[in-house]
């Protein structure tokens, strides 16, 4: 470069290029090509013929077979530039080094990789889905969550919520979460391609999408899109989202006491992004989301039941079986057609379209979640279950119960007590248990207590308090109208020696 300066400008001063050459002892023939170059720099230099490699040359081809065939291996399985020279040594006798096969692998692997094309979203247009994982202290140890992340292509407005699951109804639940957190609905929805979105990938982006989730895009009216598999690259800006998850949401590792303390702690970061404004961009995401909002699709009037719905039949043990778990159901469904509609966090269960259980979910396997209150039409026929079915055993009942089971047995004999004390139990299922536990407590200083007094005494107890309600109700309505009068229903003359005595001995109505 220093040559080209000297002959340049020594040649723009005036002085031949005969005099430039004998001065400066250089070829007349580079002093030619100094003074016509176009740019004022010296030609790189450019090999004329291509470099020998009398070592891996008989191995070229050898090479590009085991670089050709890894096209269809999984990612995570195809040779490393190491492997591939441990090949050579030991199947085909190459004496060369490594760093001639590794500086030829990566040639050919630069000139096989795949370039990108700059996108530019339309506002409403897109968002973006995908799980992410983190790990959250919880008060039971650490453990891994999983987190939906939702983010709209254009103003980068994200969503998180954590899940029990990555399953079809974490979906559902997520994502209906996710668009009414936004209140607008893109016109297109892209994901990868798990079992919950596609359950067939079939040629080029058509895709035989999950029932359920086709379900929800009916509902929304959004198009489901999928992504070519192993092109994580098709949705960046969820890619993103789930790298702030991890980085920034729970960096440090969170502490929470469960699910919905998590959720709390995301849907704050949540809005606190939209007062952040993206590299490249003059908008914070807050201000582009409102721009974006109007373009996009509105939300429906009606609420999606995010649950995956299925066909069942009760058995003879009253229960369901959903993800080898078991759910119970009351006497009269036993041996019927059912439907289980699985939600994240609960099961119901529905006979013609009458809702006949609720539970908890569970998560693990093999499990019995057992309502005590559906056997009680059963225990009176069996009631030697009592002590020997586990619903009944792991039955938290008030302590006045035990209490009264021991009093009955004492006074009926065991066998007697026991019925008397299942007649008791089978108000549990008409009454709430502090009503019962009211009329035992109102009946406990007879001298003979039996199952039938303290059914009547739970059913006037029930009728004071629908009494109570009905004319407390038109003054709650309305607080400034005047009390309506106390009407009192006409005496059940057959119950009068019934009341009688009680009422003699002081007892409480």
């Amino acid at each position: 470069m220093h040559d080209y300066l000297a002959i340049r400008t020594a040649h723009a001063q005036g002085e031949s290029k005969r005099s430039i050459a004998r001065r400066l002892r250089r070829s007349q023939d580079t002093v030619r090509a100094a003074v016509a170059s176009e740019t004022g720099r010296p030609p790189p230099y450019r090999r004329g013929t291509p470099s020998a490699c009398p070592k891996l040359g008989p191995f070229v081809g050898v090479i590009d077979a085991i670089l050709a065939a890894d096209e269809s291996a999984p990612v995570k399985q195809r040779h490393t530039a190491m492997q591939v020279y441990r090949r050579l040594v030991a199947e085909h006798a190459y004496r060369g080094g490594y760093d001639q096969v590794r500086r030829h692998i990566g040639r050919q692997r630069r000139d096989r990789r795949q370039t990108l094309i700059p996108l530019r979203h339309e506002p409403g247009e897109r968002i973006e889905c995908d799980f992410g994982q983190v790990r959250v202290d919880f008060p039971d140890g650490r453990r891994v969550v999983d987190v939906l992340v939702m983010v709209w292509s254009f103003s980068h407005a994200p969503f998180m919520m954590a899940l029990p699951s990555q399953r079809t109804e974490s979906v559902l639940s997520g994502m209906t979460a996710g668009l009414h957190f936004f209140g607008a609905v893109a016109r297109e929805v892209w994901w990868d391609n798990p079992k919950t979105i596609a359950t067939v990938i079939l040629r080029g982006r058509e895709r035989v999408l999950n029932v359920d989730y086709a379900h929800l895009a009916s509902h929304y009216r959004f198009d489901p899109r999928a992504c070519m598999p192993a092109r994580g690259q098709e949705k960046p800006d969820v890619e993103s989202g789930v790298k702030a998850l991890q980085k920034r949401a729970c960096t440090p590792v969170p502490m929470a006491a469960d699910l919905d303390e998590l959720n709390r702690q995301l849907h704050e970061f949540c809005l606190n992004e939209l007062s952040r404004t993206v590299s490249g961009q003059k908008q914070t995401i807050g201000e582009r989301f409102a721009l974006e909002k109007p373009h996009a699709l509105p939300m429906p009037a009606h609420h999606f039941d995010p649950c995956v719905s299925s066909a069942a039949v009760a058995d003879k043990y009253q229960t369901v079986v959903l993800d080898n778990n078991r759910y119970s159901v009351p006497r009269d469904t036993a041996f019927c057609q059912v439907t289980v509609k699985a939600y994240v966090e609960r099961v119901v269960i529905l006979q013609s379209d009458r809702t006949v259980a609720e539970h908890r979910r569970s998560f693990g396997r093999g499990e019995l979640v057992l309502d005590p209150l559906h056997y009680l039409a059963a225990l009176r026929v069996r009631p030697g279950a009592l002590d020997h079915g586990g619903v009944f055993k792991d039955w938290k009942l008030p302590v006045v119960f035990e209490q009264l089971r021991q009093r009955l047995e004492q006074e009926h004999g065991t066998r007697g007590g026991v019925r008397n004390y299942v007649r008791v139990l089978q108000l549990l299922g008409r009454h709430p248990a502090q009503r019962v536990v009211d009329a035992i407590g109102r009946l406990w200083h007879r001298v003979h207590l039996r199952a039938e007094d303290l059914e009547h005494k739970t059913e006037f107890l029930a009728a004071a308090d629908t009494l109570v309600v009905k004319n407390a109700s038109p003054s709650a309505r309305n607080p400034g109208a005047p009390a309506p009068g106390t009407h009192v229903p006409l005496p059940d003359l057959r119950r009068f020696n019934q009341l009688m005595p009680s009422y003699i001995q002081g007892e409480t109505l």
